[in-house]
């Protein structure tokens, strides 16, 4: 057994040489795949992104971005150079989307969902046909790597942050930019408009949080907090905004003066990402401790804390509907979760 083992890490060491790769590893536990492995306790279909070689080079198939379409049936996950598009229902792939030159960080639904924008560690944004999935526009201004994109109420405009420091809007039409709002003086680690369309929000690694009117490019406020901000979202009624930190805090804050209404600390790593259900009723959060926690917004209670990631949570993402909730990891999986047997 120990000779075949050393065999098998001098072919690994190789097969490099020999102008052949050694297959990417795939997420397990305990040596189990965990595509395969049973379903955590909560969860209705688990979605794994297949490492390909080309893939593997880039740390690829790890899940940073997830989001449904509006009409709750597809889920797109964005990882390595690749957004697949899923049947939310049963986790089928339906299509890929491939174009950057290096890993996809955000993914974003036109509220019509016909379109897709995609931002990159490549600099760029790109627009898709959702259907298709033929490439519409790569948008070049930004000088660092974006890593927060979305869609105005409207569908009109898009919305970038950027490692640059800057949020830029844009015509979602056409592809021409709008208006470059400077105001960050570090990375902008993500960006979410008002339910309105007025109103633009920012966080970023500077620990602001700046609050901008989307028609003028005007900054409103701007209040500073502890720690670095790492994911913000607006509550559906436009009056709160949910901060998601490096200490493993999210901060619910009023839009209009930035007062702090409470304080929800249960994570053991940064908040990478945080959404409201359709209702406002519930807050979802995903962190570096593995976790997806779920929260009361009026008291600030946690309800749940959800298990079954082997590594970061980057993304949470809940449907339409109020009833689904996803997770994308860093351990490859799309987790699809019952929600409204949780909150019920």
């Amino acid at each position: 057994m120990k000779i075949a083992r050393i065999v098998g890490v001098l072919l690994t060491a190789l097969l490099p040489v020999l102008g052949e790769e050694p297959p990417s590893p795939t997420p397990s536990k305990d040596g189990q795949d965990l595509r395969t492995a049973p379903l955590p306790e909560g969860t209705l279909v688990r979605i794994g992104t297949p490492l390909s070689r080309e893939e593997g080079k880039n740390e690829g198939g790890e899940i940073f971005s997830v989001v449904f379409s509006p009409d709750g049936k597809t889920l797109a996950s964005g990882g390595g150079r690749t957004v697949c598009l899923w049947e939310a229902a049963t986790g089928k792939e339906v299509s890929r989307l491939q174009g950057h030159e290096d890993r996809f960080v955000s993914v974003a639904f036109s509220p019509d969902g016909k379109t897709l924008a995609t931002g990159s560690w490549d600099n760029t944004l790109r627009l898709w046909d959702a259907v298709t999935g033929k490439e519409l526009f790569c948008l070049k201004e930004h000088q660092d790597h974006v890593g927060s994109v979305v869609f105005s109420p409207d569908g009109k405009t898009l919305a970038s942050g950027s490692h640059d420091h800057t949020v830029r809007l844009w015509e979602a039409a056409t592809g021409k930019e709008i208006l470059c709002l400077d105001g960050h003086r570090k990375t902008v680690r993500s960006v979410a408009f008002s339910p309105d369309g007025k109103a633009l929000v920012s966080v970023g690694s500077d620990r602001t949080v700046r609050l901008w009117e989307t028609a003028t490019g005007k900054e409103v406020s701007c209040f500073q907090g502890r720690d670095r901000f790492f994911s913000v979202a607006f509550s559906t009624d436009g009056k709160t905004v949910a901060l998601g930190d490096d200490e493993g805090t999210i901060r619910l804050r009023e839009a209009a003066t930035g007062e702090e209404i409470a304080c929800l600390k249960a994570h053991e790593g940064h908040v990478e990402s945080v959404a409201f259900s359709p209702d406002g009723k519930t807050l979802a959060s995903g962190s570096h401790d593995r976790t997806v926690r779920l929260w009361e917004v009026a008291s600030g209670r946690e309800i749940r804390c959800l298990n079954g990631h082997e590594n970061w949570v980057m993304s949470v993402a809940i449907s339409p509907d109020g009833k689904t909730m996803a997770s994308g990891s860093k351990d490859t999986t799309v987790l699809v979760w019952d929600l409204a047997g949780m909150t019920r």
